[in-house]
């Protein structure tokens, strides 16, 4: 391309509108145009509202940009939203009302029928929900939606073995501190610590998987059939969501048949080649100590989910761990890869 789409960033202050700020700095197809946040930011310069948590220096092409209200009158046609679900909802739906396209990792439409709740590896054809928004909705403009940060890591895991027939799923989550946001989990409560409770995000797993691995058609998404039993729990990681797995399939695949599934998965954004896109979405480890967050959650820039660990299970059928970055492939790059994807399909 050789005019970037600009682009804005509601929610730019917090952790998730940080990784897209950093995510965008030298996007190919994108430009950050415009930055929006609570009102207590607004008026102020970036560098002032936004206290930087990065591994990596804020980009000095937003450090003096004026952080503006949650308004859609002067923002451009395209916005990701990083908002908290608490205030999502109401601003998502004014920004699509007033035509802009909302590419948006908040909760609140997620499991609506009529909106793409959408991973392009798995299910780029949920896309078509749109022109059943666009009838059902006010609204001129339009809103897609990425899952919950654990269900991508799970779900991108379990894609490849929907060919042997899923049908139960048994998963335990060890969740990195950063999904909390800042100032997210007091140290106090996760050093040394376990918390065996994440509220909302076993039935956001149980619930997003079934639309995700589901089918669209001209009444909607039919849900996959498959049984989710999840149970959700913070350790004192700071980034980097572990799974652990446990899968019933109604083949019997040997161990080799589904290495063979994790390495060869791909999906229309390997073969558009789209500029988030990993070249390998799922990264099989035949270490027996991997993957582990202090190695792996980086893998293809943190666009990647690493799986390792592929055993019999001896209460379903197979058992593994799957490992995925949280604030990236889990939220800010799950976003730009699906705006990416909507670029290609023309639909921005």
């Amino acid at each position: 391309m050789t005019t970037k789409i600009d682009v804005g960033i509601l929610g730019a202050t917090g952790m998730v509108g940080q990784e897209f700020v950093a995510a965008l700095e030298n996007h190919p197809w994108f430009r950050i145009a415009w930055l929006a946040a609570s009102q207590r930011s607004a008026g102020k310069r970036y560098r002032d509202a936004a206290p930087w948590r990065l591994d990596r220096p804020m980009p000095t092409t937003v450090a003096d940009m004026v952080v503006q209200r949650c308004e859609p009158s002067d923002s451009p046609m395209l916005v990701f939203s990083g908002l908290d679900s608490s205030v999502a909802g109401d601003i998502e739906s004014d920004f699509a009302n007033a035509g802009r396209t909302v590419v948006s990792n908040a909760k609140n439409y997620r499991m609506a029928e009529d909106v793409p709740l959408l991973i392009p590896e798995i299910n780029p054809d949920h896309l078509n929900l749109l022109s059943q928004q666009s009838k059902a909705r006010a609204w001129s403009g339009k809103i897609v939606t990425n899952p919950n940060c654990s269900t991508i890591v799970m779900t991108l895991a379990l894609a490849p073995l929907c060919q042997f027939g899923l049908e139960q799923v048994m998963v335990t989550t060890l969740q990195a501190v950063s999904g909390a946001g800042y100032p997210g989990v007091s140290s106090l409560d996760i050093l040394g610590n376990i918390l065996p409770h994440i509220p909302g995000e076993e039935s956001k797993m149980e619930e997003e998987t079934q639309k995700l691995l589901g089918t669209v058609g001209a009444d909607g998404i039919q849900p996959h059939d498959v049984v989710v039993s999840a149970q959700t729990t913070r350790v004192p990681v700071l980034n980097g969501h572990t799974t652990l797995i446990s899968v019933k399939l109604t083949e019997t695949p040997t161990e080799g048949n589904i290495v063979d599934a994790f390495r060869a998965y791909q999906g229309r954004p390997q073969v558009e080649e789209l500029p988030s896109a990993p070249r390998h979405p799922i990264v099989y480890l035949t270490d027996p100590d991997r993957p582990q967050p202090k190695y792996d959650v980086n893998t293809e820039g943190g666009m990647s989910v690493t799986v390792g660990r592929l055993r019999n299970c001896p209460v379903l059928d197979y058992k593994f761990i799957a490992l995925g970055h949280n604030t990236v492939r889990g939220a800010a790059g799950a976003a730009i890869l699906n705006a990416e994807l909507m670029k290609v399909d023309d639909l921005l």
